[in-house]
């Protein structure tokens, strides 16, 4: 894209990103690179390279009960993307991805986080788990709830195969602790919540097209009921002065400076 046309974009993905929570930035990747992703990612999971978190560790609706019983052995994501191959990091400092997250983020500086979702995900046919609702900032310590993350799809992703499904406009919201679970899902059997459900839409993506969204943007994602598995590169980023607390999770790895230049 010429100069003003991608301020033009840039600044029309701040406005529906402030309103919405998220924004889906189309064939923001090439078919090749996608291709090359693909063929990487399949690599490491046949047989799954460690380290790797498996459909039974995360004890979700639909995920096998232990890694003996049948599809426990079904890998949900391959951890530590960015440290794993050249490739991945080109997509985490990819200088298109790094200007729209600085505008976004409204920051001059900014960094990949290397504790929370740093990943590839996937979801297998026959043994994928539900994703209930929740906001991604529930067990993330940073001086502020304000972070975005990154979604490249693989391939297509829909209602179908377990893709995202989004609630515009939650990560303005302020919630009462009564309106989520132990686990800090949210309640589906409260009237309140029923009314924010309702409100709910699939984020249909096609290779290529990544996914921008707030850290408390309200999400989730049901099973793959195709008969392929779905792959997408998952990265989260901080403003530079958005501190993660010390001795959290949070701070476990040191953040990665990226950069669009």
């Amino acid at each position: 894209m010429e100069g003003a046309e991608t301020v033009d974009v840039i600044q029309q993905a701040v406005e529906s990103f402030t309103r919405d929570g998220y924004y889906v930035a189309r064939a923001l990747m090439s078919a090749d690179e996608v291709e090359a992703l693909v063929s990487l990612i399949d690599k490491s999971l046949s047989p799954a390279l460690a380290p790797v978190e498996f459909e039974a560790d995360v004890h979700y609706p639909g995920a096998p009960v232990s890694k003996t019983a049948p599809g426990g052995q079904t890998p949900r994501r391959l951890l530590h993307a960015y440290g794993r191959d050249a490739r991945f990091r080109h997509v985490g400092c990819h200088p298109t991805v790094v200007a729209m997250l600085k505008a976004l983020m409204d920051a001059e500086s900014i960094r990949l986080s290397q504790n929370h979702h740093n990943c590839v995900m996937t979801k297998h046919p026959g043994f994928s788990s539900v994703t209930s609702w929740h906001q991604d900032i529930r067990y993330w310590r940073f001086d502020r709830r304000e972070l975005v993350s990154t979604w490249l799809a693989l391939g297509p992703e829909n209602r179908d195969n377990g893709g995202l499904l989004v609630i515009p406009g939650s990560h303005t919201l302020d919630f009462e602790p009564g309106q989520f679970d132990a686990s800090l899902f949210l309640r589906t059997d409260l009237e309140q919540n029923q009314a924010l459900l309702a409100k709910a839409i699939p984020v249909e993506l096609d290779a290529g097209d990544m996914l921008f969204f707030h850290s408390r943007t309200l999400h989730a994602a049901g099973q793959n009921e195709s008969s392929v598995v779905k792959r997408s590169l998952v990265f989260t980023y901080r403003a530079e002065d958005n501190q993660p607390i010390p001795e959290t999770r949070s701070a476990t790895y040191e953040d990665i400076p990226v950069s669009s230049h």
